[in-house]
């Protein structure tokens, strides 16, 4: 095991004080409309699901299995997979917990000769810019780490020549994020198939954080969970993110493969080894409602990135974004004189809070330093694009941008 690193987003934290009050305007959430353990029960009973209400209320607190109860484990699978099913699917602590349980579990830090000359045995391949555990949970478990960069050139699409000169005979892992966070962009079919195929050449899994998954803007572009498609897949994801129900604190790993499996339940034993619960009564709760909560928080993003792309269309002498297809975040580049890094200060001192591009790498050659992250997924955004278009109107004399009659 490697040490754990700092997180990216601590300062980020403490420029917004989110341990404390929070600033009043907030366009960092990366998550949908939160929902409610009051709205949850609501639409269990206009279902007729009392007795889920009635278990919830009255549960005993004793542990749950290693790996999650079956009732959760099932709900999971028939809500959100086509192929696994109940067996094929462990319940955990959030996604944070499942992305570091797989990481531990499949990739060793134990060094052997290669050719002569001594290598970690792991090799993993990762992407940048992206969310701080989709880049170092294998680091954290000590494997070498290949990072492959995406670029505004290329769309923030993945390039699989990259990926295959990135790849080593060795590759043991390639850990994908897809929607992609902080864009809000989504690889095609044919791509994943094309990463499939790579993975399947180097004998690697495929870990796939598919957060985002369920927001696509048109269903239509929704990718298969990996879990479903590829021998050596596993899927991982959560209620934070589409459902609003991050306060749960329930994610899920889903793989076909069982000694790999056992493996993430082993891993486990030494963290989170299982979950409240309560969470697992409210990830029944949120599944039964996965299409009401869908529907809902689907139509608050669509609402919301038109706002957002209404200011940022009215404002394209300052900024300029790749259109997000999937998610309810949209990775913006600042065209004035201040670093993501410096606006998001100075946004912080307006009482707007935003990501800038060190949360998401803090590598220069990576070329972000202009770029921040919006969230869309509240209902709050519209103040808090209001917010902001006030702050730039008021800074761009300053900023040698003002505006044109």
């Amino acid at each position: 095991m490697a040490a754990l690193t700092e997180p990216w987003s601590k300062r980020h934290k403490a420029v917004t004080r989110n341990d404390r009050e929070g600033l009043q305007y907030n366009l960092s959430n990366s998550f949908a409309q939160p929902t409610s353990q009051a709205e949850l029960e609501r639409l269990a009973r206009e279902r007729g699901d009392d007795e889920l209400i009635a278990a919830y209320r009255d549960h005993p607190l004793g542990y749950t299995p290693n790996g999650g109860s079956r009732d959760c484990r099932a709900a999971v699978a028939d809500s959100i997979f086509s192929a696994c099913q109940a067996d094929d699917v462990l319940i955990t602590a959030g996604g944070q917990v499942a992305l570091q349980t797989v990481a531990f579990a499949l990739l060793e830090a134990t060094s052997s000769f290669v050719r002569g000359y001594e290598t970690p045995r792991s090799h993993a391949v990762v992407f940048t810019p992206s969310y701080q555990s989709c880049q170092e949970a294998p680091l954290h478990a000590g494997a070498a780490v290949r990072k492959v960069r995406l670029t505004r050139a290329n769309g923030w699409d993945i390039d699989l020549t990259d990926l295959e000169i990135a790849c080593r005979a060795d590759t043991k892992l390639i850990l994908i994020n897809q929607p992609w966070n902080p864009a809000g962009t989504l690889v095609s079919r044919e791509k994943l198939e094309g990463i499939v195929e790579i993975a399947r050449r180097h004998n690697a899994w495929i870990l796939a954080d598919e957060i985002y998954r369920f927001l696509e803007h048109d269903a239509a572009t929704r990718l298969p969970a990996i879990a479903d498609i590829y021998e050596r897949g596993v899927s991982i994801g959560a209620l934070s993110k589409p459902f609003g129900a991050g306060g749960a604190s329930l994610g899920w790993i889903a793989c076909r493969d069982a000694e790999a499996r056992q493996a993430f339940k082993d891993a486990m034993y030494f963290g989170t080894a299982c979950p409240a619960r309560a969470s697992e009564l409210q990830a029944l709760m949120v599944l039964r409602a996965r299409d009401v909560l869908l529907e809902r928080n689907l139509g608050i993003i669509r609402r919301n990135l038109e706002i957002v792309e209404r200011f940022l269309g009215e404002n394209s002498d300052l900024f300029s974004y790749v259109k997000p297809t999937a998610g309810c975040v949209l990775w913006v580049e600042f065209k004035g004189p201040l670093t993501s890094t410096e606006l998001g200060a100075a946004l912080a001192e307006a009482g707007i809070s935003m990501k800038p591009s060190y949360c998401f790498t803090p590598d220069p050659d990576d070329g972000v330093d202009q770029y921040f992250r919006i969230g869309f997924g509240e209902e709050k955004v519209p103040a808090a694009i209001e917010a902001l278009a006030r702050f730039v109107e008021a800074k761009r004399n300053e900023w040698g941008f003002p505006r044109r009659a």
